[in-house]
């Protein structure tokens, strides 16, 4: 599930908001702008902790990594991105595999939270399985843990949630359904739709049967999701490569969301479903959730 860099590829960028606009960035210019949107240059990257945060929800302990800006100011309070792994992942998969994560969370002066999302939750409080009851733990358990032990913005318009692949669909999954705890949301190839992979894995363990269960197949899919927007506005980020697998559903998505006039930004480009793409996807959200943390007025 890893391929080259998609902007190295093709130097090709399709951003999309509410009104779709193509440009065609040379890669270098691209990274430039990123970098003097950066608040400043870093010599220093940041603390990780790796951190056991309870859940009561399902009577266990989960590990999560939390990675906090070396440069801090006395009294100083960050934002918060939660970052979640894909399918067969764990929670230290995001900084194992993306190390520069410690440099962006001092550029954009956040911390990054990467909680365990068990091996195929999908982030869901499973409709079949009472054992399994990720999005309870993810959406309101890691977020009062990590409220009680650091030193955060304790607000909904400065905590942000995203992930790859199976964390794609928690991060939107979530977001929408938890506005409550999270302003924004995105997703990394994520399964935006879970219908058309029936037999892919282990769906059916956390869904149920999917001729028993057919409702729960359309009732946990993000494209359906998004039919209930919450009150409270969301900044919402997707980004999906043209040749992922899913790439079809994450642009179904977009057109949905544009047609149900959900604003947000969509991102698609040359690329495949594997961690140099992802590498190269986070530090643009990353960059999105710093802007919207930065347009949010927090009291």
């Amino acid at each position: 599930m890893n391929s080259t860099p998609a902007c190295q590829e093709n130097n090709y960028v399709a951003l999309c908001g509410p009104m779709c606009l193509c440009v065609r960035p040379i890669l270098p210019l691209v990274l430039l702008l990123l970098a003097l949107l950066s608040p400043r240059s870093y010599s220093v990257a940041a603390f990780s902790d790796t951190v056991s945060i309870y859940s009561n929800a399902m009577h266990k302990d989960y590990k999560c990594v939390v990675i906090r800006p070396d440069t801090v100011k006395a009294g100083q309070s960050f934002p918060v991105v939660y970052l979640l792994h894909g399918h067969g992942g764990w929670y230290a998969n995001w900084l194992l595999r993306v190390p520069e994560l410690k440099t962006w969370a001092d550029a954009y002066q956040l911390m990054i939270v990467c909680p365990d999302g068990g091996y195929n939750s999908w982030y869901l409080d499973s409709p079949v399985d009472p054992a399994v009851k990720f999005e309870t733990y993810i959406s309101k358990e890691v977020p009062e843990y990590i409220d009680a032990h650091y030193n955060t913005l304790k607000d909904r318009k400065a905590r942000a949630i995203t992930g790859l692949s199976m964390g794609g669909h928690g991060g939107l999954f979530l977001g929408f359904r938890h506005a409550e705890t999270f302003g924004a949301c995105g997703s990394m190839s994520g399964g935006a739709d879970l219908q058309p992979f029936k037999k892919n894995w282990q769906l059916s363990e956390k869904i149920g049967d999917t001729v028993l269960y057919a409702e729960n197949w359309k009732n946990y899919s993000v494209i359906h999701v998004i039919e209930t927007p919450p009150s409270d506005s969301l900044g919402i980020i997707i980004d999906c490569g043209t040749e992922d697998f899913f790439y079809s559903v994450n642009n179904a998505l977009h057109q949905k969301l544009l047609k149900l006039k959900i604003p947000h930004d969509y991102i698609e480009r040359p690329g495949r479903h594997e961690w140099s793409y992802w590498r190269n996807a986070v530090q643009y959200q990353l960059l999105y959730f710093r802007n919207y943390f930065n347009s949010q007025p927090i009291h």
